[in-house]
């Protein structure tokens, strides 16, 4: 005589919207009673494509797993490192006859950064350089907070002694100040905040000696005009020097 299976289902209590934070591991929980013979899938709704069935991974991404807890009948898709574009909604599915799923959607939160400020700064030789970068839109704070200044880490014990760096917490929002005291014009030049969950913002500093923006523009403006007259003046030579080789 032919066993019969019941038909399994799903554990409709089972979250059917997750939340992560952008660089950590999202957890989507799938919960089937009664699965007996029939194996489980879990698919990207966007492409239809098959990232996992049974405990076996189908993605080209090592970043997606899944986990199976037997005594909760749970097959949990873990994706490690999650991006913004991991966001969406993916399906868990039973091959039954008609196959079955229990959607799950998943949000990304992704944290800010900005320099406050305009995006070009300009102080006075000897006077104080103030940035301030603040992460926002974050659970948690990050791990760190690097200055750059071009491609190098600022460095707070190089011996100059006028360089700090003061980190606040404000409910979810943080901020990092650096500071540099009696700045000197090899200040200038690009500072980036790379925190260590949101991306890298700059602004570009310009330590004037004696000099103003405005000087600074006019002298740019008027290098660029000499340029391009000497090309003209070249061109015009040499379109001269060819007429009179002729032909």
């Amino acid at each position: 005589m032919r066993q019969v299976f019941e038909p399994p289902f799903f554990d409709t209590t089972t979250p059917r919207n997750v939340t992560a934070l952008q660089g950590k591991t999202a957890h989507l929980h799938c919960k089937v009673k009664r699965l007996n013979n029939k194996t489980v899938s879990w698919i990207r709704s966007r492409d239809l494509h098959i990232l996992t069935t049974g405990t076996d991974t189908y993605a080209n991404d090592a970043r997606f797993q899944v986990a199976r807890d037997a005594a909760r009948n749970d097959w949990t898709l873990m994706i490690k490192f999650v991006q913004a574009s991991d966001a969406g909604l993916y399906e868990c599915q039973i091959s039954t006859q008609t196959p079955i799923s229990y959607p799950v959607y998943l949000s990304v939160i992704v944290p800010e950064s900005r320099i406050l400020g305009p995006p070009e700064m300009y102080v006075d030789v000897g006077s104080v350089l103030n940035l301030t970068c603040v992460v926002t839109n974050s659970p948690e704070p990050p791990k760190y907070i690097f200055w750059y200044h071009g491609d190098e880490v600022v460095s707070y014990d190089s011996g100059r002694g006028d360089i700090s760096v003061e980190t606040r917490q404000s409910g979810s929002q943080l901020s990092s100040q650096l500071v540099v005291r009696r700045a000197r014009p090899s200040d200038s030049g690009l500072y980036s905040c790379s925190p260590s969950n949101a991306q890298s913002v700059s602004t570009r500093v310009h330590v004037l000696n004696g000099d103003t923006p405005a000087a600074m523009h006019t002298s740019g403006a008027v290098e660029k005009r000499t340029l391009v007259r000497r090309v003209l003046l070249w061109l015009l030579a040499a379109a001269t020097f060819g007429h009179l080789l002729g032909p």
